[in-house]
């Protein structure tokens, strides 16, 4: 018996996963490159970091030369790119600019900074903050200097500028802060410091007074009996020492003289009546012709004649406040700044009469008691 065969059933065709041509192709496309990609980006991060690497030390070609360079109020960044540029501390203020963008901007304190043609953007970055991260310089204060003479060192040092550090020594409120009086002289002291390059001038102020006040406080504990009698005789105290202490430091030159020298002024305030009280010290004198603004008649033709040996004129011109032949007593501030050995030969003088010296050559000095052989000494020597 035969079947009937009706049609042929047919199998379901199988469902497909795969993307249309032009899709699958663009995707193959999108991870062929990924490999690339990457590489590339790594490249960017790599430049950039080399990049951020690069700018401090990026270092401007000149010969060291110094350069001084006004920031004013108000400058932005932009603006103290064009100005360093201009002065020739850098080469390339856009990079500069971008350096400053990377470190959150210059915060640059205004005035003036002594900076030079061969700095690293870096160290423009420090001297433009004054943070302290500045290169040190090393810088030697030697016994006698006056704040005049420490202003031009710091300055040739381009430590500070000389000007603003004179300012500084008689800033009111610095030297309030300081538990100072009218001026930083005398306790300024004589060292060998490392400071900053173009640092804050009251900040340097504040390290060479600190380290002298040390020195002092320590010098007056350790001659503590000394220091009272003086008070008791003569009213001295810290203040008049120091200033005592820096007319023998300018007067002396070897150093078993100074106490020779201090006993002689102490025995003009103690006994009055041979010099009426007069310490007669030339260097006083002269400081007052730098002190004094403005400076007197006499200071005025002295100082332009080249400030050389002191005239009689401006040893006995009445109103140099600061000259020791016209005055009695002590000068209205030290005139220097005296090393340890000075203070300590006022602490502890030699027991003398005398009440004259005179040079009479290679640093050292004939003493006298009595005007009639110190005039004979003048004469011979």
């Amino acid at each position: 018996m035969s079947r009937a065969k009706g049609p042929k059933a047919r199998r379901a065709a199988p469902t497909s996963t795969r993307p249309p041509a032009g899709e699958a192709s663009g995707a193959a496309s999108l991870v062929a490159r990924i490999p690339k990609l990457a590489a590339a980006g790594l490249v960017v991060l790599v430049a950039l970091i080399a990049l951020a690497l690069a700018l401090p030390r990026m270092r401007n070609s000149g010969s060291g030369k110094g350069v001084d360079v006004e920031i004013l109020e108000g400058d932005d960044d932009a603006r103290i790119a064009e100005r360093l540029a201009a002065a020739g501390v850098i080469e390339h203020p856009r990079f500069f600019s971008l350096y400053l963008t990377m470190v959150g901007g210059s915060h640059a304190r205004p005035g003036k900074h002594l900076l030079a043609d061969d700095l690293s953007a870096s160290e423009v970055l420090h001297r433009l903050r004054r943070s302290g991260d500045a290169a040190q310089v090393k810088v030697t204060i030697p016994e006698g200097f006056n704040r005049f003479d420490i202003a031009r060192r710091l300055e040739e040092k381009r430590v500070c500028e000389a000007r603003a550090f004179l300012e500084a020594t008689l800033s009111p409120a610095l030297l309030g802060e300081l538990g100072l009086g009218a001026t930083a002289e005398g306790w300024l002291f004589p060292a060998t410091y490392s400071l900053p390059a173009d640092a804050d001038a009251r900040e340097v102020v504040r390290t060479l007074v600190q380290t002298g006040k040390g020195r002092i406080d320590r010098l007056l504990r350790e001659s503590s009996n000394a220091a009272g009698t003086l008070q008791t005789q003569l009213g001295f105290g810290p203040a008049e020492i120091v200033a005592l202490a820096s007319i023998v430091e300018k007067e002396a030159v070897v150093d078993d003289e100074r106490p020779l020298i201090a006993s002689v002024f102490l025995n003009r305030l103690r006994e009055p009546t041979a010099t009426a009280g007069k310490l007669q010290a030339d260097p006083t004198a002269m400081y007052g012709c730098f002190a004094q603004v403005p400076p007197t008649k006499g200071c005025a033709a002295w100082l332009a004649a080249g400030a050389g040996k002191p005239s009689a004129e401006i040893q006995h011109e009445a109103d140099n406040r600061w000259s020791t032949y016209t005055h009695a007593g002590l000068p209205p501030t030290p005139i220097a700044n005296p090393g340890e050995k000075s203070i300590q030969a006022v602490l502890t003088p030699a027991v003398t009469r005398y009440f004259y010296f005179v040079a009479k050559g290679g640093g050292r000095h004939a003493f006298s008691e009595k005007l009639e052989e110190h005039d004979r000494n003048v004469k011979a020597h």
